[in-house]
């Protein structure tokens, strides 16, 4: 969108740099009312030290559990591309039917964890702030700190969200994109919560630490769209390496690290494997292996820039932060995350 101020002054005259950001603020705002809403800065007064009790329950979480902080991304991911970012995949089943949980959809169901570790955290704010800090907040938080412990970037994450009273069980089965989608249809689910191709890739570099099912690419092994050979953009060393872990009649739910260099470390590693034919992913894969298509100047970048990555990661990571949040008086803050106020 673009807009344009005519100045009718017979000498032209240049704007202070103060005048000119006051006009780029109020033109940002006006453009993007969600962001608008959303601060850093939410809980200064109310809870000022919520990110730093966030960041103490996952280190706690991460001695025992080196995966939680992919996982916990990963619930953020699912949450947002929902409904918005409203902590709905964090309701359960209820007792009369009404809430339908996101979390028995397929792309959710033996799949999602993390669900007790956010319980923690919640439990741990609540004893500070107690009815203050909502539980979509809290994945937000919690999916920064698990990208800065683990060596990436940190950012100011903006805050305000409320939690939704509600679950989208038939959202989820249809929104979240799919491990074995082709780039074409991905892409095109990003574009329908407002997010672009660069925030494809650099989210997609999430997976430059955690875990994936067997089951989730075992196809690319074996019998790959129904042909009976394995995904031939497999680099065939990396092939013969996942049929060990993952053999062709064993279980589906065996896990395997989604980047094989540095499967702890948030780096751009994830990118270097793809231009290696190393994505565990068909989803990864096709970023770099797909003919002609707009990511595979990003992989490069990203895999020659690491900082490039870090910085469109961040921007990325708030954009989708921003996908229709409830603010103001929409929504509730839950006591419990797994269930609606008085339920």
């Amino acid at each position: 969108m673009g807009f344009f101020i005519l100045i009718r002054k017979t000498k032209p005259k240049m704007l202070s740099f103060s005048s000119f950001l006051a006009i780029f603020i109020a033109t940002f705002l006006l453009l993007h009312p969600s962001q608008a809403q959303l601060n850093a800065t939410f809980y200064s007064t109310t809870c000022p030290n919520v990110s730093n009790i966030v960041t103490t329950v996952l280190q706690q979480a991460l001695q025992s559990d080196p995966r939680i902080g992919a996982s916990l991304i990963r619930l953020h991911f699912h949450d947002c591309f929902v409904q918005g970012c409203d902590g709905s995949i964090l309701l359960d089943n209820n007792n009369n039917g009404t809430i339908q949980s996101e979390k028995d959809a397929a792309p959710n169901t033996n799949s999602t964890r993390g669900f007790d570790v956010v319980d923690n955290i919640k439990t741990a704010v609540e004893n500070a702030c107690p009815g203050v800090v909502s539980c979509a907040d809290i994945l937000a938080l919690a999916a920064e700190s698990s990208v800065s412990l683990a060596g990436g970037p940190s950012w100011s994450v903006l805050l305000g969200r409320r939690d939704s009273t509600t679950a989208n069980q038939a959202g989820a089965n249809t929104s979240i994109p799919a491990p074995f989608e082709s780039l074409s249809n991905i892409t095109a689910k990003f574009s329908a919560v407002g997010l672009n191709v660069t925030d494809l890739v650099a989210l997609s570099g999430a997976h430059t630490f955690g875990r994936a099912q067997c089951r989730l690419f075992s196809n690319r092994l074996y019998n790959f769209s129904g042909t009976g050979q394995p995904d031939p953009t497999l680099n065939t060393t990396y092939l013969a390496n996942l049929r060990q872990i993952c053999p062709q009649n064993g279980s589906g739910f065996v896990v395997t690290n989604l980047d094989p260099t540095t499967p702890n470390a948030f780096d751009s590693n994830y990118f270097s494997n793809l231009q290696n034919n190393q994505g565990l992913l068909q989803s990864d894969q096709e970023l770099f292996s797909t003919s002609g298509a707009p990511t595979i100047s990003i992989v490069n970048l990203f895999s020659s820039n690491q900082s490039a990555f870090f910085q469109s990661f961040v921007q990325s990571m708030i954009n989708m932060g921003n996908i229709s949040p409830l603010v103001g008086s929409n929504g509730e803050i839950r006591a419990n995350c797994r269930r609606v106020n008085g339920s």
